[in-house]
């Protein structure tokens, strides 16, 4: 695929009302992503995420309060999704954590179409640019999820949904003290191996050593988990993966990075939803 793949950005999209002053409890978008979807619903507890405050440019406000709608999912924990009624198909669904600015997951599921892809993340401008890239480009097979991708999976997906996870360059939370905010946990995969299907992929990659280094042993320890590799070690990136741009930067830094492809073993008894 040519990285042609982009939306077209402009100072003033159409629809998008002048700037004003909000008051206080408005909502940013009021037709478009939640800036708390799962409010005081659920325990308060150490989150592998930190919001960041950034600017929405015009175009990714326009498609916010355009495509929300058809295409976006508040994290409420408060319903459960049927897959194939959110995709409108039966097609395999791989769940996404933290997408950044969305050019990966767009050229990912332009290039597999069969696919669908859904792509969870807090950041604001990222929502609306992966939405924008999905508008201009016809990906009908991208949903945009807002919030706790924990709460997801644990509330609001049942079990054996996922075909596969995909957790590229997550926050590697390199001081020593941080390390219990890091995403690929014991606790994570225990939870994750109940919405995986036998034979479901999980795929992460990252460009911090140690880390890249702790999700091997992880992985490798959970009895729900199979290398893909016969040597038990890191996987060369898979073609379909592209290189992003942060990669490229990391590359350029001199960083090494790595991939794992682990795959979910046959389940036992079906665990129960909610787990």
């Amino acid at each position: 695929m040519s990285d042609s793949l982009n939306a077209p950005e402009t100072p003033h999209a159409p629809g998008v009302p002048t700037r004003h002053t909000r008051a206080k409890g408005e909502p940013r978008f009021p037709d478009g992503p939640q800036a708390d979807p799962a409010g005081s619903h659920f325990e308060r507890r150490i989150r592998s995420f930190q919001p960041r405050r950034s600017r929405v440019t015009a175009g990714q406000a326009d498609a916010l309060q355009r495509l929300w709608a058809k295409w976006g999912l508040d994290i409420d924990g408060q319903r459960l999704i049927d897959p194939a009624e959110l995709f409108g198909n039966d097609n395999p669904v791989y769940l996404e954590i933290g997408f950044g600015m969305g050019e990966t997951t767009a050229r990912m599921a332009a290039e597999d179409p069969t696919t669908n892809i859904l792509a969870a993340d807090v950041h604001t401008p990222g929502q609306g640019n992966l939405l924008n890239l999905a508008d201009h480009n016809n990906l009908t097979n991208i949903r945009v999820a807002n919030g706790d991708a924990i709460i997801l999976l644990r509330e609001m997906l049942p079990p054996s949904a996922l075909q596969g996870l995909r957790v590229y360059f997550p926050d590697p939370w390199p001081k020593k003290r941080h390390h219990k905010r890091r995403l690929i946990q014991p606790e994570f995969l225990d939870l994750a191996a109940t919405r995986l299907a036998p034979g479901a992929i999980v795929h992460c990659a990252t460009d911090w050593e140690p880390y890249a280094e702790q999700m091997l042993d992880v992985l490798t320890a959970h009895p729900a988990f199979e290398n893909t590799q016969e040597d038990g070690g890191f996987a060369p990136r898979p073609q379909f993966r592209p290189q992003t741009r942060f990669e490229s930067q990391g590359l350029e830094k001199g960083h090494v990075v790595n991939d794992l492809l682990f795959r979910r073993v046959q389940h036992g008894d079906p665990p129960p939803t909610g787990a």
